[in-house]
């Protein structure tokens, strides 16, 4: 059964971290009768949040913008008005795949958002996320050819970040898509770990689309390709 995307509006990010936590600390992994899986979907004010593997120096220069230190995978990313952040609490061993699908079927999600809205979004190996070319964000061409050995990301802008926690087989954080964001805060930290990573929106590659339309494209696509 396929979990419903639940909009939670602009929401603080703590709380909801909490919460996230509160939720899948009471679940009961597996079993049939358990907690239905949810979908969150929400925007947050403006928050840097610091991963498990994040390192201090990429936090360049937060100034007012507070720091959050959590417990998902990875390093540092921002978040604030304009993004969709997506959480789904996934029961992975009721869901029947492993954590390195469920990052696939994320991925997949938005690559089939941009999709929709008539751009191309692109994986690259060892770097979780989506990316888009910055010169042709329409082009279908796949990433051929290795990468640049001192700038891997030439040419590309990152427009979606992942981030998740596997808390006894059960999912949390989640995905980050840029819509139309003040993208400054990005320029004050080492996004993701890497230095100079260029992060871009669908509003500064010429795609007109609200919020709420992201939103809403995002998580249906979440919905089916996270269901079992």
């Amino acid at each position: 059964m396929q979990a419903e995307p639940r909009h939670l509006g602009r929401v603080d990010y703590l709380p909801t971290y909490e919460a996230m936590q509160a939720f899948t600390a009471a679940r009961h992994p597996g079993a049939d009768e358990g907690e239905a899986d949810q979908l969150w979907i929400c925007e947050h004010p403006p928050v840097y949040t610091q991963g498990l593997a994040g390192k201090p120096d990429h936090v360049l220069n937060p100034g007012a913008i507070p720091v959050v230190q959590t417990n998902r995978g990875g390093q540092v990313t921002y978040h604030g008005p304009g993004q969709v952040v997506a959480y789904p609490l996934i029961d992975l061993k009721r869901a029947g795949y492993y954590v390195k699908e469920y990052v696939y079927r994320i991925e997949e999600s938005v690559i089939k958002t941009l999709a929709h809205f008539g751009v191309t979004g692109h994986r690259v190996a060892g770097s979780p996320g989506i990316y888009v070319r910055l010169d042709d964000p329409a082009s279908h061409a796949a990433l051929t050819g290795p990468m640049h050995p001192a700038d891997p990301f030439r040419g590309l802008g990152k427009i979606a970040a992942l981030g998740i926690k596997v808390s006894r087989h059960c999912t949390y954080h989640g995905v980050a898509l840029n819509v139309a964001m003040d993208l400054e805060p990005f320029s004050r930290i080492n996004p993701c770990g890497y230095v100079g990573l260029q992060t871009t929106d669908l509003s500064t590659i010429g795609v007109s689309a609200s919020w709420q339309d992201a939103a809403d494209v995002l998580g249906r696509k979440l919905a089916t390709y996270l269901a079992p």
